[in-house]
């Protein structure tokens, strides 16, 4: 009895560790990243686009090829070598931001397209830390809480430095970096003390290893088909969310006048709660593949909640800031699960040789195409300027491409799952009918 209380104990110790150590490593990341994009840059232009987009462009096409990239090295990334990448990742990041406040626009734009790759590889780092255990999914919605939560964040303290302290738009995004970066070290080393996953962890969730390039190449011909979906939704997901992330200024200025900076952290912090509280239901379901199961409809719910409180708002039966709010509650129960937490189910329920970071970087890598491709539409001529009427179409167009994509991938992880059972099936009636023989 004592054995199992401290065995209980010290896996709610480890669990609140981890989580609060990825929460706040990422969230500190964010500073790194974010506060840019509540500055205007008014009036500048070049190359006939928007010097913000511009910036928003350079960082994004940053952070996709560090997603190909991370598709290799995250996935044979070895666990000792962790920390060092981390920090260095970091330390570059800020450095480029240097780089973008020193160097006159618009030759800057080339410092915040060196920022986004480091930038790409942490959010595998990270849940390489957490991956594979019983409590991961605690563990990872914490985790995905910080980027909800951070963006408005990091934000509102970018505002506050230009707006209290008189720093510049193109010295605020060092600026703001430069707050958080202590507390990212903390929580980083803390991070790297939380022991590897138990023997009970690895019976649970299968042990996860690194993958050769012969295994990342079996993984993709296994599971094509509904790879495929998922990367087209994930890819909708990641455009939906990025141009939110990005405009919620230009969004809110439309819609409520000039946007005050608490208004960020105030939609946001209510949508991670309430995110974190359904997906927190899922740790309770043992059984692998029932709760794959499960994240499917969580899918299909989250997704028509967007598509709905859109018309709804449109129709002026909700305020903005209601539909900002449950707008965004439904992308991030989408999205989120995407980020980590759904593949550690899925490597799980299908008894899956590998880790979470490639199938992550796999998908990710797609999606932040797909976010640069809408930004220069965007921006090309044919298209309305309104910030506010493009981001209610692309909420329609992409609640009906998330419905349509995750109705396939559940569908054709539906028939492998029957598959792999009527297989698993044979081999038993093959092992039984073995023994009879023998005796």
């Amino acid at each position: 009895m004592k054995n199992t209380n401290s065995n209980n104990n010290s896996t709610v110790s480890v669990t609140l560790k981890a989580a609060s150590a990825a929460f706040g490593v990422y969230f500190c990341m964010y500073a790194f990243r974010k506060p840019f994009t509540v500055a205007s840059y008014s009036n500048l232009e070049f190359f006939g686009f928007d010097y913000k987009i511009l910036i928003i462009i350079a960082q994004a096409v940053g952070y996709f090829i560090s997603k190909f990239i991370g598709i290799k090295f995250i996935s044979e990334l070895k666990p000792q070598k962790r920390i060092i990448f981390l920090l260095s990742f970091i330390a570059a990041a800020e450095l480029a931001l240097l780089g973008f406040a020193v160097v006159p626009a618009p030759y800057n734009i080339l410092f915040m397209f060196i920022n986004g790759i480091p930038l790409g590889m942490i959010w595998g780092i990270v849940f390489s830390y957490i991956e594979g255990r019983k409590t991961t999914e605690i563990i990872g919605l914490f985790l995905c809480a910080s980027f909800v939560v951070s963006s408005g964040v990091v934000k509102s303290a970018g505002m506050y430095l230009m707006n209290h302290f008189g720093i510049t738009e193109f010295w605020m995004p060092f600026a703001t970096g430069l707050v958080f970066i202590i507390p990212l070290i903390v929580f980083a080393l803390i991070l790297n003390k939380i022991p590897e996953p138990t023997d009970e962890d690895k019976a649970l969730k299968k042990e996860r290893k690194t993958l050769s390039k012969e295994e990342r190449k079996s993984l993709v011909k296994t599971f094509f088909i509904p790879l495929v979906s998922i990367t087209v939704l994930y890819i909708s997901l990641t455009v939906l969310r990025d141009f939110r992330d990005n405009f919620s200024r230009e969004i809110w200025d439309e819609m409520d006048g000039k946007a005050d900076s608490t208004v960020f952290t105030l939609t946001e912090v209510p949508i991670s709660i309430m995110v974190l509280l359904i997906l927190g239901f899922m740790v309770k379901v043992k059984n692998n593949s029932k709760a794959f199961s499960y994240y499917h409809y969580i899918l299909f719910g989250g997704i028509s909640s967007v598509g709905l409180s859109t018309f709804l708002f449109q129709n002026g039966a909700i305020s903005p800031f209601i539909w900002m709010t449950v707008s965004g509650f439904g992308m991030y129960l989408c999205y989120i699960p995407f980020n980590g937490i759904y593949f550690d189910r899925m490597i799980a329920a299908f008894k899956v040789k590998g880790n979470v970071g490639f199938f992550i970087y796999f998908v990710d890598a797609f999606g932040y195409l797909g976010s640069v491709s809408v930004l220069f539409l965007k921006n090309s001529g044919s298209q309305e300027r309104s910030w506010l009427h493009f981001y209610i179409n692309l909420n329609y167009i992409i609640a009906a491409a998330v419905l349509f994509f995750s109705g396939i991938a559940f569908l054709a992880f539906q028939k492998k799952s029957k598959s792999k059972s009527n297989a698993e099936n044979e081999e038993t009636s093959h092992a039984i009918r073995f023994d009879a023989f023998k005796i």
